[in-house]
């Protein structure tokens, strides 16, 4: 983490265990950020906490230590079954759960706890397998989880901390029928730590808090500014057909070290992906219907340095935690000044410095007055130098996918659980099992 995102305390100064500061030092973790500083010693204490801070602030850390802590200072109930999880921690989207579980094994590498991990999109069976054959921290999306869950693979009765991670997003996805879900089978609020965290405490959210926490303490970690300090926000006024020249020519004047360019539809994206990789430019494409384990190669390429740009959609907007994202694209103006802040949100982490690029084009600069309202002040505008402008190379010929066996609209593959599959889609209440 950078330094100027740090705090003066030391992770030692909490009297951890030995297990947890050998953990914490094998990642170079040495001082707090803001929001560890202040919820670890609340957590640590045993008490429940409700924490709002920006994307990238290290609350994955805070919760992870508070999570070790309990379960290595409190044994399990010795009739505890093997397939009863110690620990729920749940995020809403595969990306998030993947990194939480990645996070867990560097941190409490020394502390003996078994991490399962369990998300929609691929490996059922082996994900089934490892939950029945036992875990102390049960990761992953509520859809694939809540499938397992009501198959009796495992049950919850002897968890000891429950952890939402990104409990905003939870709604917008509409996954909070199936949180509730699972939290009336936990034990009892003060029967066990809970640990909520987002970025923004809304009033949904607190109402959320109040009825499954126990007297949650609130934690606000917030900047002057809804986006990080150190990100330099622009925007530009295309016309539609100046996009593609407009950004090739910045990607060839500013030479971005690593790029994601976020576009509102997979059709889009495809098509900008067509472009670049037209125009010389290695492009890793990533939407909501890309197969899982491609996605994880994608990201792996990606955070390898073997690409340097990622094209996609909002699937892609949080719960990524990617090093050394200097330059975010908005190719198209997102539509809510949330999604705007979490788009954003890739480039500048844990301190780091980095540019947010708009396009205000015709069909997208009506959202710009909200985004601005939202972020509380206003993008600088940049005039488009069109002497510069490039004139691009044709764009690569996409192989025709194959059909599926039916129509899906929202890019949904069938035979693919309802729930985080997708990474994220909303979704009816109703749950269905399959093999």
């Amino acid at each position: 983490m950078s330094e100027h995102h740090l705090t003066k305390t030391r992770y030692t100064s909490f009297n951890l265990l030995d297990e947890i500061n050998q953990g914490l030092a094998d990642a170079g973790f040495e001082y707090c950020t803001p929001i560890q500083e202040q919820t670890l010693p609340i957590a640590l204490a045993g008490h429940d906490v409700a924490g709002e801070a920006q994307t990238g602030t290290g609350k994955t850390a805070a919760f992870l230590v508070a999570v070790f802590n309990q379960l290595l200072k409190n044994p399990a109930d010795e009739n505890r079954r093997k397939n009863q999880p110690r620990a729920l921690l749940l995020a809403p989207t595969r990306e998030l759960a993947i990194q939480i579980h990645k996070d867990a094994e560097l941190l409490g590498s020394h502390t003996g706890l078994v991490f399962g991990l369990a998300y929609g999109g691929t490996g059922y069976e082996q994900q089934r397998e490892q939950l029945a054959s036992g875990v102390d921290l049960l990761i992953g999306t509520p859809g694939r989880i809540i499938d397992y869950y009501k198959q009796r693979v495992f049950d919850l009765k002897a968890c000891q901390v429950v952890v939402l991670d990104e409990a905003d997003r939870m709604f917008d996805l509409g996954f909070i029928k199936d949180i509730r879900y699972l939290l009336r089978g936990c034990p009892p609020p003060k029967q066990r730590l809970s640990m909520l965290f987002s970025a923004t405490l809304s009033h949904r959210v607190l109402e959320l808090a109040y009825e499954h926490m126990n007297d949650a303490e609130t934690v606000r970690i917030k900047s002057e500014r809804p986006t990080a300090d150190k990100i330099k926000q622009t925007v530009y006024y295309p016309a539609n057909d100046e996009k593609i020249p407009l950004l090739l020519s910045l990607m060839e004047s500013l030479q971005p070290t690593r790029s994601i360019i976020f576009i509102n539809t997979k059709r889009v994206a495809e098509k900008l992906y067509a472009w670049l990789e037209g125009n010389g430019y290695k492009t890793a494409l990533l939407s909501g219907d890309v197969p899982q384990k491609k996605r994880q190669t994608l990201l792996k390429r990606f955070q390898d340095g073997e690409f340097k740009i990622m094209v996609a959609t909002d699937v892609a907007a949080r719960g990524l935690h990617i090093p050394e994202v200097s330059h975010v694209f908005n190719y198209d103006l997102p539509q809510s000044g949330e999604d705007y802040v979490h788009r954003v949100g890739r480039t500048a982490r844990a301190g780091a410095s980095g540019a947010a690029i708009s396009f205000a084009c015709e069909d997208f600069a009506h959202y710009l007055v909200d985004i601005e309202e939202y972020i509380g002040h206003r993008i600088d505008n940049e005039a488009i130098d069109y002497a510069a402008l490039v004139t691009p190379k044709p764009p690569i010929k996409l192989k025709p996918k194959k059909p599926h066996g039916s129509s899906h609209r929202h890019g949904h593959k069938h035979g693919k659980d309802k729930h985080g599959s997708r990474g994220g889609h909303g979704h009816k209440h109703g749950h269905k099992h399959r093999k």
